[in-house]
């Protein structure tokens, strides 16, 4: 078969060319489209459920929410197993299918059954699903460089502008925050009062649900002009909390700052973000989605951000602590330069001793062709160009090279032996 292959292509000269010409043309097309990374991603085919059901226990999250969802969700079609982890307030399942599921159809898959087991958790818990992103999928951490504004009023910033900003480029999952406080409103309650009073918690809690609201009206005409009549009800301040009525004695109304006191705080944490020891900072984590380039999305993220930083407060700006794509500039860079200088080295060598230019020409012409061609490849596998398969591609190209001097040694040995039996009949 090997014999026929060599004989036919020594018999069309032409068409080798232009098929090896073909595939190059085609190789440089491949090289562009294939995604760039600067590691491979291996990490597992998942989706996560997120389940929040703040100020109970671990062991209470393990046994109400998340050993109930582990045990439903284990019957999907092409999945391998079900991990649960469980902790104060949170939980959280990771649901691992075959490799060569697609990611979005699994994402469907669990929320179909998540839709069947909400009667099976507690009141009030509604589990979500994670982002479609990967194990490797931050591509860029950046931080708010504010030195006059407070952590709280940095971190409404990020939450209620630039992350809605960030989370429209194209291959953006997800927009992380961190650092800062979350503005809240806090309501202490005095115990003795609330028995003084005879009133309890679950009455304090429902009265501020219940004037947490606003309520249409309806439309009216007056003089051959239409009013819309709505209430404004939401709370907006201290003060709103503070006069809302929980009971009364007496016909008195007795009001919550009867009761407790009402203030302005930042949500309770468990860690703080500091950066260069200079003190805290607050800022995000851009979350690639499933299958994007990471050096196109991060660009595209650094152009947002630069149009997002006109809308900042004044002396606020964007300060990049981790920039995926300069890694991937850096890691591609350094594996270009070695595959030039490696190709220059092989060239040079296989024409100081193969000391005849058609033999080498014929050598060093297969080393571009043959990297382009497993550009092809590595686009029909979906694998991305990473220091893995850019490092394989160097260490073939000796290969490639041995192989060549080997056929054309082997081609001259036949040659001469050939040559030899014809000068004998002579």
């Amino acid at each position: 078969m090997v014999h026929r292959i060599i004989d036919w292509s020594l018999r069309n000269r032409f068409i080798v060319l232009i098929l090896s010409l073909g595939l190059f043309v085609w190789g440089v097309f491949a090289v562009k489209k294939n995604p760039i990374d600067a590691i491979p991603d291996l990490s597992e085919n998942q989706v996560i459920v997120f389940t929040e059901w703040m100020g109970r226990s671990p062991q209470l999250i393990e046994d109400q929410i998340t050993y109930p969802l582990v045990t439903n969700l284990q019957g999907l079609p092409q999945i391998k197993y079900v991990r649960g982890s469980s902790m104060f307030g949170m939980s959280f399942i990771y649901v691992i299918f075959e490799d060569d599921v697609d990611i979005y159809w699994a994402r469907e898959r669990v929320l179909e059954r998540l839709s069947t087991v909400g009667n099976t958790l507690p009141d009030g818990v509604t589990p979500g699903l994670g982002p479609d992103g990967t194990g490797v999928g931050h591509v860029l951490w950046y931080t708010l460089e504010a030195p006059n504004i407070d952590l709280g009023e940095q971190r409404a910033i990020q939450d209620w502008y630039v992350k809605f900003a960030l989370q429209n480029v194209p291959g953006v999952s997800e927009i992380a925050s961190f650092g800062g406080f979350q503005k809240q409103y806090q309501v202490t309650i005095d115990p003795n009062k609330l028995l003084y009073y005879k009133l309890s918690a679950a009455q304090v809690i429902n009265a501020i649900r219940a004037n947490n609201n606003e309520s249409g009206g309806r439309k009216f005409e007056m003089s051959d002009v239409g009013y819309i009549i709505k209430t404004n009800g939401y709370l907006q301040s201290v003060k709103d909390i503070e006069r809302i009525p929980i009971g009364n004695q007496q016909g008195n109304a007795i009001y919550l700052s009867d009761v407790g006191v009402v203030q302005m705080t930042g949500e309770a944490r468990l860690g703080i973000f500091d950066q260069d020891g200079e003190g805290e900072r607050v800022g995000g984590i851009v979350v690639m989605r499933y299958g994007e380039n990471a050096a196109v999305v991060t660009e595209r993220v650094k152009e947002k951000m630069k149009e997002v930083a006109k809308g900042l407060p004044e002396g606020v700006k964007f300060d990049i602590i981790y920039d995926r794509g300069e890694l991937i500039q850096e890691s591609v860079d350094s594996i270009k330069h070695t595959l030039i200088e490696e190709m220059a080295v092989v060239s040079l060598v296989v024409i100081l001793f193969l000391f005849h230019w058609r033999s080498a020409l014929s050598i060093i012409i297969q080393i571009p062709i043959t990297i382009a061609i497993s550009f092809i490849l590595l686009n029909a596998f979906d694998i991305s160009s990473n220091i893995m398969s850019l490092t394989g591609i160097a260490l073939a190209i000796g290969v490639i090279v041995d192989n060549g001097i080997i056929m054309s040694e082997n081609a001259y040995k036949h040659l001469a032996e050939e040559y030899a039996m014809k000068n004998k009949k002579r």
